[in-house]
């Protein structure tokens, strides 16, 4: 079974920053993509960044040029730094992998970010 575990959400103010972690035990050479999605109450779950691991990146319009994605080198582990928060940007922060032997896909337990105007 795979493990996915997000770090890092926690409580800013309107124009803060936070830095996301999603670690996983699956290998780097496993993983077909790892993205992050975000739901506030009382709304779907919805796709906010993607990195697919042959290094396609995609970001969704309403965080674009505020939100970025990276990988750590040694370890599968894609961070989501965010900055410029806003107040509707306040939902739980979720990571989904998935593998490329089966498309198998794996979510974490979720972390809150929540930004107070």
């Amino acid at each position: 079974q795979v493990q996915v575990v997000e770090s890092g959400g926690g409580s800013v103010q309107a124009g803060g920053s936070l830095i996301l972690s999603c670690d996983s035990s699956a290998t780097i050479s496993e993983t077909a993509a790892m993205a992050w999605y975000r739901q506030a109450p009382r709304t779907v779950r919805e796709p906010v960044a993607l990195l697919n691991y042959d290094n396609i990146t995609w970001i969704e319009d309403s965080v674009k040029g505020r939100f970025s994605l990276s990988r750590a080198h040694a370890k599968n582990t894609v961070y989501l730094q965010m900055n410029s928060l806003k107040p509707e940007d306040t939902a739980v922060y979720y990571c989904n992998l998935v593998l490329r032997k089966n498309t198998a896909d794996y979510w974490g337990q979720g972390t809150q970010v929540t930004v107070s105007s």
